[in-house]
């Protein structure tokens, strides 16, 4: 027991602590939601499902957007807002993209004083870099490992504050009393025992849905929690069929295949070329861009040296494009010997340039690939990186549809709309982190009393976490695990249609099927069979999220491509799929929503050339 909480012991011996607010993730938005719940005064703890520090943040290497002005004068929110609306195509919740707009610099500020040592201009300012989508180099910048530094300055202020952190905790029910969240229900990874929460606010920081996918750039924690945890607790989830497929992932050897290539490689100058040397994104420049993008590979180089008239080069435009564009070639026949195509900054860049700038991205190819991208190209692919879908919030405070349930960071949505541009996760994490913080705190200060969990909440919860053990001879989870992966891969990958996705429906239904007879062997010490199998509750709801609404959905826009639906459609710009559990709460349901409507005033930014 801490002075921050209170702790004890429920009937049945289940470790029981109560706080105010209680954030269920140790990224960078949980962290900062943390901090700023503490900040206001509330008794705030971190659960976090693996250790403290290793949060999937680190891998946002690249940077922070924020319209910081630092190399760019002219950069200023409105620019920067633009931009967000324009990668996600319109589909964003236009609030949202204001506030993350108005206030990222403030944040980026906020960690300097904090300790975070960013990269410094000529001039002794933050220095800011290029990534895709941008109009103005804007992204702080800490080498390559932007996202580490993020989260060791957020990590050494939650614990100088003493927030009391649960690590190697996961959570697998939230609770609820007379319609409020109450608390929540979690076990330790290491012995397996029951840990209560209870508290008025909890909110849901717990990244993506990544490890649905075969080949992802994601680690192990990503199999959708939060997602799934709102859902059954009675909140809806939006842009679901939105997920970003990274265009630069490794593709050999098959140990590492899929792990994150950063942005940085090509903000930095680095191009890409196909199997025959051919520099190809100049033949996918959309009609849309060609006005700011250089028009062939001489005046691309020359936007290098002095970034005549904006112009951008080809491979800076938005990810979805870019792995659209790396797709065709790989499946054009013009790909690499492994599977992908070449990413070069070999050619462009000094050696002492290349590991000075980008000291990550030299020793991961050195080390897991034998390639010195100093002196040789990089093979790459496209890798499932991020869902542009979450928890539908409401933009100023984060709460969702549940009173007390609050979501931030990669598993909340309409912050992105269909389409995420590089370095804006890192800002929105630290934007509605802090913004979802004070509002949990605010709301459990308000409450005269806090409510406590039914006791019979905790017996059903107890009773799902150990059904895996109460059957013999079933399925091994890791065979349902490898057959979703490899079906939403094949049929929910970056290029779809509706016979594909209709099927992957049918293979998902089967799959929860033959998951209420797995079982898992052993005790509940050390057992990750077990964690396994409670996750896989969780990824199949989410796959079939992603998968009923990519079905719907019928167009091309952003992170979502039919090619059956080709054209992006005025009809769908004006309009969110909202899924909700269905009756039975084991399925989901979906239904449409029309956007929220952006002010006149917010509309003439997109009125301009």
């Amino acid at each position: 027991m801490t002075g921050n909480q209170m702790s004890g012991t429920a009937p049945g011996g289940l470790e029981m602590h109560a706080y105010d607010v209680v954030v269920i993730g140790a990224g960078g938005a949980g962290l900062r939601a943390a901090i700023a719940a503490h900040d206001a005064g509330a008794r705030t703890a971190i659960v976090c499902k693996s250790l403290l520090g290793k949060a999937h943040t680190v891998m946002a290497e690249g940077g922070i957007a924020a319209a910081m002005g630092n190399r760019w004068p002219e950069d200023n929110w409105e620019v920067h807002f633009r931009d967000t609306m324009r990668g996600g195509k319109m589909l964003n919740n236009w609030r949202m993209a204001q506030l993350h707009a108005q206030e990222a610099p403030e944040r980026v500020q906020e960690l300097e004083d904090w300790g975070a040592l960013f990269d410094r201009t000529e001039d002794g300012l933050i220095s800011q870099r290029d990534f895709g989508g941008h109009r103005y180099a804007r992204l702080a910048h800490v080498g390559d490992r932007t996202g580490l530094e993020m989260i060791r300055t957020l990590q050494q202020r939650a614990v100088a504050l003493g927030i009391d952190v649960f690590m190697e905790c996961t959570v697998t029910e939230l609770f609820k009393t007379d319609g409020a969240i109450s608390g929540a229900f979690a076990y330790w990874r290491e012995t397996g025992r029951f840990v209560v929460f209870e508290a008025p606010s909890v909110v849901l920081a717990t990244g993506g849905i990544g490890k649905s996918f075969k080949v992802t750039s994601n680690s192990w924690e990503y199999t959708g929690d939060g997602h799934a945890l709102a859902l059954r607790a009675g909140a809806s989830l939006i842009n679901m069929e939105f997920v970003q497929f990274h265009p630069t992932g490794m593709v050999w050897p098959p140990s590492v295949k899929g792990l994150l290539v950063t942005e940085s490689v090509r903000g930095d100058g680095g191009i890409l070329r196909n199997s025959e040397g051919k520099r190809f994104m100049f033949d996918y420049i959309p009609e849309f861009f060609k006005a700011e993008t250089a028009d062939n590979e001489e005046e691309a180089d020359r936007w290098y040296d002095d970034k005549k008239n904006n112009r951008r080069p080809p491979e800076l435009l938005p990810r979805d494009e870019v792995a659209r564009a790396i797709n065709s070639e790989i499946k054009a026949g013009r790909g690499s010997p492994h599977g992908g195509i070449y990413l070069d900054i070999a050619s462009r860049r000094s050696p002492e340039f290349i590991r000075k700038r980008l000291p990550s991205m030299y020793h991961q190819f050195k080390e897991l690939a034998d390639v010195d991208i100093t002196a040789e190209p990089m093979e790459i692919g496209p890798t499932c990186h991020y869902v542009m879908g979450g928890v539908e919030v409401d933009a100023d405070t984060e709460l969702s549809g549940v009173t007390g349930l609050y979501a931030v960071g990669e598993c909340s949505g309409g912050m992105h709309g269909s389409n995420r541009l590089g370095g804006n996760s890192l800002s929105d994490l630290l934007v509605f982190g802090r913004r979802a913080g004070e509002a949990a705190a605010a709301y459990a200060a308000g409450l005269g009393s806090h409510p406590s969990v039914a006791p019979e909440d905790l017996t059903t919860a107890q009773a799902a976490a150990l059904a895996p053990f109460d059957s013999e001879g079933g399925e091994n989870p890791y065979s349902i695990q490898q057959d979703l992966q490899q079906s939403m891969n094949d049929l929910v990958g970056i290029i779809r249609n509706g016979h594909e996705l209709a099927q992957s429906l049918e293979e998902i239904e089967a799959f929860k099927e033959r998951a209420k007879h797995l079982s898992v062997e052993g005790h509940r010490q050390y057992n990750p069979g077990w964690h396994l199998a409670l996750d896989l509750r969780n990824m199949l709801l989410v796959s079939e999220c992603i998968a009923k609404a990519a079905l719907a959905r019928e167009e091309s826009r952003g992170g979502h491509t039919r090619d059956d639906f080709p054209k992006t459609s005025p009809e769908w710009g004006t309009k969110n799929l909202v899924l909700t559990l269905n009756s039975s709460g084991e399925g989901v349901d979906i239904a449409e929503k029309p956007l929220p409507v952006m002010p006149d005033e917010l509309q003439t930014y997109f009125q301009e050339a």
